[in-house]
């Protein structure tokens, strides 16, 4: 029974945030209350659940997903973003820009911001897919698009990494250690499969590509926008209040992993401190490029979002301490218990198959991913499958197939000037394909680790 209230739980979760069009926070509570009542926790073991679940994912994840958030507001009137993207234009050329882009996005600028990312960076790939023949904007935009989202979902500070991490109890550094490894693998494998559906017909810019004329009075001025970079930080000190933190977060990984860490390098490795010292730089560099009024507008920017993330996710916490505290975690735990290799390949598969479903129900990648890791972390004391492992599977779960409920995806078709068919041929088709293809690096983690 109880297996059936938790599907019943989450079955009502999907569908009123769907159907009904319900804010997740209230459908994630609702489902939590309803199954801790109908779960056997009782009336106060319920609410105690749901506050305890919130708090402890506040603990572990809260400030990090507002470090996180406050430098990508920061950094986003500094001209940071589009500095890096047209250097990469000059760098690699047209033909190989869409590589570029991708495992630039998904690694040097991980996304904090998806929104900000699209933003900056489609006007810069429409110039480039000018040079780029017949399937040039098909391209760019699924390069675009899945750079966007697998540093989204593997890289820190990416905001789903951050969460999962934190909902599954993993150390930052750990994961990051794998996920740097397999986001630019995702990006860079599923941008070459993607070009060799090109060479076989899967573009048709007749159909695929909207009426450029009515996008060309808002290129023009994003261009100019964007080439508007005087009295900005040179690209090196602009990227550096996410680079530092990075090389902080995995120094201390690697410290740990090779033996010779002491409690400074804890402290310094520690992600919390990592993001702090670049919420510092991004701050002092805001400060010097567009003044203090400005900065000030872009950090209550970054405060007003951070509020709405951390409460999704910290009623996610929620949902999987009410989870654990009906027993569930024990049920699921014997059905998936891992003996053997063949069995961790089993709850791998589960992990991403419950984000996996989750992400098309609710059209949220990261909803998807705080969920999936909620359902699944009160689980992990009865599987014998390493965390991270199975934080990944939620994570490339999470990625699978963005598609019309999304409100990214409008944003994504707009910008890059697609009609819906060739959103669908894009970002669809790529997140698609880079959550299948992360998926046998994550299980080698498994079967590794």
């Amino acid at each position: 029974m109880l297996v059936l209230h938790t599907t019943i739980a989450i079955a009502a979760c999907v569908l009123l945030i769907i159907r009904f069009k319900i804010d997740p926070v209230i459908s994630l509570v609702v489902a939590s209350l309803y199954l801790g009542l109908a779960g056997g926790v009782g009336f106060p073991g319920t609410v105690e659940a749901i506050t305890k679940g919130f708090g402890n994912i506040m603990t572990s994840v809260g400030l990090l997903i507002g470090f996180g958030v406050l430098i990508g507001a920061l950094l986003h009137t500094t001209g940071a973003f589009t500095k890096m993207v047209t250097a990469l234009l000059r760098l690699f050329g047209p033909q190989r820009i869409p590589f570029g882009l991708a495992l630039a996005l998904g690694t040097i600028f991980p996304s904090i911001y998806v929104d900000v990312q699209v933003v900056l960076a489609a006007p810069v790939a429409r110039q480039a897919a000018r040079h780029m023949g017949r399937n040039g904007l098909g391209l760019m935009a699924a390069a675009l698009g899945i750079g966007i989202f697998s540093g989204y979902v593997f890289v820190v500070p990416g905001l789903s990494a951050i969460s999962i991490a934190g909902l599954m109890s993993i150390p930052l550094g750990t994961y990051l250690l794998y996920g740097i490894i397999i986001g630019p693998l995702t990006a860079f494998l599923t941008v070459l499969i993607f070009r060799v559906m090109l060479r076989f017909g899967w573009w048709n810019p007749d159909t695929d590509e909207d009426d450029a004329e009515a996008l060309r009075e808002v290129e023009e001025r994003e261009l100019a926008a964007a080439q508007d970079l005087s009295g900005t930080p040179p690209l090196a000190l602009s990227l550096l209040p996410i680079l530092v933190p990075l090389v902080m977060i995995a120094f201390g990984a690697f410290a740990e992993l090779f033996g010779f860490t002491n409690q400074f390098i804890d402290f310094l490795g520690n992600a919390n401190v990592a993001l702090f010292v670049g919420l510092l730089m991004a701050y002092v560099l805001a400060r010097r490029t567009v003044g203090q009024d400005a900065t000030q507008e872009a950090f209550s920017d970054g405060l007003h979002t951070t509020g709405e993330i951390l409460l999704v996710t910290g009623i996610g916490g929620s949902l999987g301490a009410v989870i654990k505290a009906t027993g569930l975690a024990k049920v699921l735990g014997d059905m998936f218990g891992t003996d053997s290799g063949s069995s961790a390949v089993v709850v791998i598969l589960l992990a991403w198959f419950v984000a996996a479903v989750l992400h098309l129900a609710i059209g949220s990648v990261s909803v998807a991913a705080i969920t999936g890791a909620g359902i699944i972390a009160p689980l992990m004391s009865s599987i014998e499958v390493a965390p991270v492992a199975v934080g990944l599977a939620i994570a490339a779960g999470a990625l699978f197939a963005l598609h019309v409920n999304s409100n990214f995806f409008w944003m994504f078709k707009s910008l890059l000037g697609l009609t819906t068919k060739g959103s669908l041929k894009t970002m669809t088709t790529v997140t698609t394909i880079g959550s299948l293809v992360a998926l046998p690096m994550v299980m080698a983690v498994a079967l590794v680790s």
